[in-house]
């Protein structure tokens, strides 16, 4: 996911002569997006500029945590926003977005999926500031030429027979989530028995795991380097149409299940031109471009009946059945000393 669309190398550059005239030309329109890497068809992007007249300046980023600080300091002033449901709930709760204008976007009311909004009220309690853009769960992708019996729980992750065959996520919450889940936990845990408890688990994990991967795990499971993984869905769906023999499955236990969504900044100097970009995703024929594009789920109500590739279209990993992720936990933001706690925990399982 980290393949870029468009390298910004000069952005504070960019940043300042944007929008600067000649003496003989009107000011130029612009809207600055800061968003996950490879998260937007390039031609989506000419599309809008096309349409619009006005010029996307995008940046990108590769963790909500290397994001945040730089919005924070505000040294850059993005009018829109992709991040991730509890880093949505952090930068309201610090004052850093400003409400959406619904009546701006008209496409947004019309097409994203009423369920994908309430899912969001457990980090936007009024939907007042975040537009739903991608959607998915976390699982494990497994080789059936490899792995003979059906895997429906975590716990096969600690098997013996998968030693050096199993990827795990390197980061705080997905690591600690899995462990969580498994023993009956929530995702959103702070009882300290809990952690801790996720946390010796992980550790006797650890001379089973191949490798902590983020980005490579897609490569490593298409290849057949490793046997088994935990990864998002969205991943799941590309490397099941680059190998047929590997199988996603949300294990009964319990999984994440995440929301990314556009925002609108505190800061944004291009707040009619924000709404016009945020609204131009959420058209069905943009909205199909992105979802071939990136492969994540889409809470476009519309999406499914434009997909043209029948085996995408007819995917349980792309479109799944409600049951898969009705009842599902988001993440939610814990505070900066909760946070550090779960960071330290699991430099406490990279450590040992």
């Amino acid at each position: 996911m980290i393949k870029k669309i468009f390298l910004i190398a000069a952005l504070g550059l960019t940043m300042l002569t944007a929008g600067c005239a000649t003496d003989d030309d009107e000011p130029e329109e612009v809207v600055y997006v800061y968003s996950w890497g490879d998260y937007l068809d390039p031609t989506t992007l000419e599309m809008f500029e096309e349409e619009t007249g006005i010029r996307v300046v995008l940046d990108e980023f590769d963790t909500n945590e290397s994001m945040y600080p730089r919005v924070s300091a505000g040294a850059v002033h993005y009018d829109v926003i992709c991040p991730s449901d509890y880093m949505i709930e952090k930068m309201i709760g610090h004052g850093l977005l400003q409400p959406l204008d619904f009546d701006r976007l008209p496409n947004a009311r019309k097409y994203i999926g009423q369920k994908f909004f309430e899912q969001s009220r457990a980090f936007d309690p009024e939907n007042k500031y975040s537009v739903p853009y991608c959607w998915g769960t976390v699982g494990i992708i497994y080789d059936t030429t490899k792995i003979d019996e059906p895997i429906d729980s975590w716990a096969v992750l600690w098997d013996e027979r998968y030693r050096n065959e199993i990827l795990m996520q390197d980061s705080p919450r997905d690591a600690l989530m899995v462990p969580l889940k498994l023993k009956g936990h929530s995702l959103n845990s702070t009882n300290p028995d809990e952690l801790n408890e996720a946390r010796d688990l992980l550790i006797a994990q650890k001379p089973l795991v191949q490798a902590y991967v983020i980005d490579e795990a897609k490569d490593k499971l298409i290849s057949g380097e490793a046997a088994l993984g935990v990864v998002f869905s969205g991943e799941a769906l590309m490397i099941s149409l680059e190998n047929e023999d590997m199988e996603f499955v949300v294990p009964k236990e319990g999984t994440n299940f995440w929301i990314d969504g556009w925002v609108l900044t505190r800061d944004a100097e291009n707040v009619e031109n924000a709404h016009k970009f945020i609204d131009f995703m959420c058209r069905p024929e943009i909205a199909v471009i992105n979802f071939d594009y990136l492969g994540y789920s889409t809470p476009n109500v519309a999406v499914r009946e434009l997909e043209e590739d029948e085996d995408i279209k007819n995917s349980p990993v792309a479109f799944p059945d409600p049951e898969v992720y009705e009842d599902q936990e988001t993440y939610k933001y814990f505070g900066e000393a909760m946070d550090r706690i779960y960071s330290d925990l699991w430099i406490q399982v990279k450590v040992n």
